[in-house]
């Protein structure tokens, strides 16, 4: 079935080198400065299902390992030297873990690798067979995080080809993050709508959730998806600046890495029970919008804030379960029920006009009190300055 990434179009070229890290509002907002004292994602390796690599980039010269290409398994490995034109899967990895050599964009876990697994051309997605097997290969051979920065529909039999690999991937120990899609609407789009898999929305620059942000009740989680730098489409030595639920999910697989490399003897659980808890939130938890709400790394590292809990169970799952107990009892309010036996329809609201108090909290700020079953704070926001282009 036709689908579409995650990813919206690149807008416009933006500043060179000496200009790149002050565009980079979201690592301001991150406290990436502070969280690199603590942690750069050294020895986490995160896989990138996306349309390729291309490694000769500055940003990425000596991160990035041979991986596969499922898509086109005759036309070479997963690390497409020099021949990813559409530059998406390249931008991924370099949001999550470039160098900024060369006055090139710096990753949010600039120490992590990157396993490339090439599962679509170009810049479309559409092929769940090579994804499932790009998701098995991924955990096989080292990833702990994998980040599908893909959205589109899929039917039932589609539905369930997705979930045995992510099955296999979470008894694997790997944390899944996904796109949940850029159509501002409510809509199950896959594979962020796969129980196991986490759902990630887009914020913009003020903390708040992006009128393009699909949404729905699989939301996990959300991060900066808005005015992100990115080498443009078919011109690697220019940048732009792109936005899309791509951006954000490459951010939140980031900041897992970052977590995971400063406690590596944590579990997959662990490492995504301490993200929901210090996630930032106004309002009923979950959210459609942004589910747990905004990430916020240096809550777990310089903070401190977090209780890892049970190193075996799975808390989103749990959650889910626990809001949702079976189909019979857990109907969606538009459609079919959250138990993934169909699409569910997609509202004609955007999220614009949906409820902006629902927007996340900027990530920078400082949770006070718990006021929920996973710890969401409430909150003071402290000053950044950020630039847009």
């Amino acid at each position: 079935m036709t689908a579409v990434v995650a990813a919206s179009a690149v807008v416009a070229p933006v500043a060179y080198a000496d200009d790149m890290r002050a565009r980079q509002w979201y690592l301001d907002a991150m406290k990436a400065e502070e969280l690199w004292k603590v942690s750069t994602g050294k020895g986490i390796t995160v896989a990138v299902l996306d349309s390729g690599v291309d490694s000769t980039v500055s940003e990425l010269r000596g991160k990035v390992l041979p991986g596969r290409n499922f898509y086109d398994p005759e036309g070479g490995p997963g690390r497409i030297d020099g021949k990813d034109t559409e530059r998406h899967g390249t931008n991924m990895a370099i949001t999550i873990a470039g160098n900024g050599a060369d006055g090139g964009a710096k990753g949010v876990a600039p120490d992590a690798q990157i396993l490339p697994v090439k599962v679509s051309p170009k810049a479309s997605f559409g092929y769940v067979k090579p994804a499932s097997k790009g998701i098995r290969y991924a955990v096989d051979n080292g990833a702990r995080i994998i980040n599908m920065s893909i959205a589109g529909p899929d039917d039932q039999a589609e539905s369930m080809e997705w979930q045995k690999a992510v099955d296999y991937a979470l008894k694997k120990g790997a944390l899944i993050f996904a796109g949940s899609g850029n159509s501002g609407l409510e809509s199950r789009m896959y594979p962020a709508a796969i129980p196991g898999v986490i759902a990630v929305g887009a914020l913009d620059t003020k903390g708040k959730v992006t009128k393009f942000s699909n949404y729905g009740d699989h939301l996990a989680l959300a991060a900066p998806g808005e005015s992100v730098p990115a080498r443009c489409s078919g011109d690697k030595s220019r940048y732009c600046d792109s936005y899309g639920t791509s951006q954000a999910t490459a951010i939140a697989s980031a900041s897992a890495a970052l977590i995971w490399s400063a406690h590596p003897d944590w579990t997959a659980n662990q490492v995504l029970r301490v993200m929901m808890q210090t996630a930032g939130h106004v309002g009923p938890v979950p959210s459609k919008y942004i589910g747990y709400g905004s990430i916020r790394p240096a809550q777990v590292l310089l903070e401190g804030k977090g209780d890892p809990g049970a190193p075996d169970v799975n808390p989103l799952l749990a959650a889910q379960a626990k809001k949702s107990p079976g189909p019979e009892t857990s109907p969606s309010p538009e459609g079919t029920g959250a138990s993934g036996k169909g699409p569910v329809q997609a509202s004609k609201e955007p999220v614009a006009a949906a409820r902006p108090e629902e927007g996340g909290f900027p990530l920078w700020a400082i949770a006070a009190s718990a006021v929920a079953v996973v710890a969401i704070g409430a909150a003071v926001a402290v000053g950044v300055r950020s630039r847009r282009a």
